[in-house]
């Protein structure tokens, strides 16, 4: 129950990150490309309007799952109660929306990233004295504390109806455009896609300074980091911290492009969409994550689509996925490059 019992997240093995990233130029290069292809033979209709709002999504979940990630696959602790974080930035933006009036996509994103770096501060001091299930419990019970705050205080949330979020106006109010639907798809596709670049830079020096190694070496045996001089309750609380202000930052740039908070964004089972993410797409390397949101998002759409016990059937896929991924779909991908190079 106290920390002093070692963490059983298996290990991240080094010589999978370069495996993981040799398919990340290209990919970035295609996200920088994909508003241009629309109308090109063949792969156009991957880049029309509707594909492009699915992938601003997509990369936002990979930002949730990226700052989810910090906390299980870097230092061992897996949360229940992530959604927290993602809806607590959302709501942050509904209530400058409703009481202030604020309609500026800047200052949504420093109020909807402080109030969640406050947050994380605040269940911090509770939970990273915890680790194993007692962690997890306790993230659970304090999104669901939030979660019925939202639904029962409906004179300041709103209720079921939730709130409104309107088209905002990004650079300080200086670009606005009364056409939603190209907004969405083109400028602020570009705009999240700018801001995910930056997250996942700042997660991938942040992974690999002494700060990211020395969380490693806490989830692989505390004691023993501890024996070694590492602040092992002071490092997991900055953990948390950014992991928390991370997921926020995704929380933020959700709302304007959902234009709707409800409580369901605070709800356990999206706290179990974000962990999932991160197994789909291989919580054991840096990439996984921020690959499982965009496969998740997409899956999902596709899936509600078929049917309306759609529900049934996405659990029935993802079982499946990761009973034949059990490494991720990075993890199959580098098993499937390495089985091409001895075959070669």
């Amino acid at each position: 129950m106290n920390e002093a019992q070692p963490t059983l997240a298996p290990p991240v093995p080094t010589a999978r990150r370069p495996a993981a990233a040799w398919a990340l130029g290209p990919l970035a290069l295609l996200l920088l490309l994909l508003p241009l292809l629309e109308g090109v033979p063949l792969v156009g209709v991957l880049a029309s309007p509707f594909q492009r709002i699915q992938m601003t999504y997509g990369l936002i979940f990979g930002i949730a799952a990226l700052g989810f990630n910090l906390l299980l696959g870097y230092t061992g602790l897996l949360s229940f109660g992530h959604s927290a974080f993602f809806g607590g930035a959302a709501y942050t933006v509904g209530f400058l929306v409703r009481y202030l009036g604020v309609t500026t996509m800047e200052l949504w994103l420093a109020a909807g990233v402080a109030a969640t770096v406050l947050l994380a501060a605040v269940f911090g001091l509770v939970t990273v004295r915890y680790t194993r299930i007692f962690f997890s419990i306790l993230m659970l019970a304090l999104s669901q504390v939030l979660w019925a705050l939202a639904l029962k205080f409906f004179w300041i949330t709103n209720g079921t109806d939730g709130l409104r979020i309107p088209t905002p106006g990004l650079l300080g109010g200086l670009v606005r455009t009364e056409d939603k639907l190209a907004f969405l798809a083109t400028t602020y596709y570009y705009y999240v896609l700018l801001l995910f670049f930056a997250a996942v830079g700042l997660l991938w020096v942040l992974t690999h300074s002494p700060f990211g190694y020395a969380l490693q070496a806490i989830r692989d045996n505390e004691v023993r980091a501890r024996f070694v001089g590492i602040p092992v309750r002071r490092y997991r609380y900055l953990a948390f911290v950014v992991s928390g202000g991370v997921t926020g930052l995704a929380g933020t740039l959700w709302a304007p492009l959902n234009g709707l908070v409800t409580p369901d964004i605070l709800y356990w089972p999206f706290s179990g969409r974000i962990v999932f993410m991160a197994v789909l797409g291989g919580f054991k390397s840096f990439a996984g994550p921020m690959v499982g949101g965009v496969a998740y998002n997409y899956l999902e759409t596709y899936v509600i689509k078929t049917t309306q016990y759609w529900q049934g059937l996405l659990g029935v896929i993802l079982v499946a996925l990761v009973l034949v991924m059990p490494q991720g779909i990075i993890g199959a991908l580098g098993w499937l490059r390495r089985r091409a190079r001895e075959g070669a």
